[in-house]
């Protein structure tokens, strides 16, 4: 059996795919071509990351197809439903990810209370020149420790970021509209750990008493933070999205920070990927990274793996 892993695969899924017989297709086929490539080639599985879509056309025109897979969590660039009704098999990875998305927002949080965004831009500049005035510039910095983290979307990543907030010594609020509570285990190096429950609250609340607001939500309809949202918080908060473009309202956002409501924001995911609006891309209160937040090589190596256990486990079974 063939694997198309059209937007990439690690190497350990390979090899667990390989060791179990399937063939597997590491090219990358563009969108258009996609079609003619599965059938062409007799694909049983089409792999993808957030790069390929997989449509109803594609769909009804590869009657091969046996699964589709998501290397990550959301599943907003295939059609499920669709798929499900026509007896495809649509798997994902929702755990392997999220440690790593996690300490992205925590890259994100720790550059922007000490305006890392700004100091990497200037220093090559000017560190030789100014060097008393960024100092001076970057003397106003905050911690994260005694400050309140108000977390939107309560899931497998907002608990592992709440994880670490809770171990920098922040105080974690979250809402969530399917999590009532939930308890967070803190493990440390040393094997002990200590259980803190968290019961969800209104988003009212959380955008009112946060310091620092991060999303972990599914793309939505509708914005979840936009003018309405930003008038409700704190002046001065910061604001990371990890999650997915579209969440926040970027043309609110920017109108938030101009005015001051919003210290700084963090964004790894935008509206217009993969050509994110200029105003944000400009803003000098922008920590921005491409969209990376589950690009790490032990986040992917679990992807794989992951992946290659379902997908042998699915078409062994019905083989049988």
């Amino acid at each position: 059996m063939k694997v198309l892993a059209n937007d990439g695969i690690s190497q350990s899924g390979i090899d667990a795919l390989n060791v179990e017989g399937f063939e597997v297709i590491t090219t990358t086929v563009a969108q258009e071509q996609l079609i003619n490539f599965i059938n062409d080639k007799n694909i049983d599985v089409l792999l993808v990351r957030s790069a390929t879509t997989v449509r109803k056309d594609l769909i009804d025109a590869c009657p091969n197809l046996k699964i589709i897979g998501r290397g990550g969590v959301g599943m907003d660039n295939i059609d499920v439903d669709y798929a499900r009704s026509k007896n495809l098999h649509v798997i994902n990875t929702p755990a392997a990810s999220s440690q790593s998305v996690a300490e992205l927002v925590f890259a994100h949080l720790f550059g922007g209370v000490r305006f890392l965004y700004d100091a990497n831009r200037n220093m090559p500049l000017d560190g030789d020149s100014k060097f008393n005035a960024l100092k001076k510039n970057y003397a106003q910095g905050t911690e994260l420790r005694g400050k309140t983290l108000g977390i939107v979307g309560f899931g497998r990543i907002g608990r592992e970021v709440a994880k670490i907030a809770l171990g920098v010594g922040m105080k974690v609020i979250a809402s969530d509209k399917f999590v009532g509570k939930a308890t967070i285990k803190v493990e440390f190096y040393n094997g002990q750990f200590i259980n803190v429950e968290i019961e969800t609250q209104p988003m009212k609340d959380i955008l009112k008493h946060s310091d620092f607001i991060t999303l972990h939500v599914p793309a939505q309809g509708e914005y979840v933070i936009g003018d309405k949202q930003f008038a409700q918080m704190k002046d001065g908060v910061g604001i990371v999205n990890a999650a997915r473009g579209g969440v926040i309202d970027e043309v609110a956002l920017v109108k938030a920070i101009d005015s001051g409501k919003v210290a700084f924001a963090g964004l790894d995911t935008f509206e217009s990927e993969p050509t994110p609006a200029i105003k944000v891309l400009m803003n000098g209160k922008m920590s921005l990274t491409p969209h990376i937040g589950a690009a790490t090589n032990e986040a992917q190596d679990r992807i794989g793996t992951e992946l290659a256990s379902q997908i042998v486990s699915i078409l062994k079974t019905e083989n049988v």
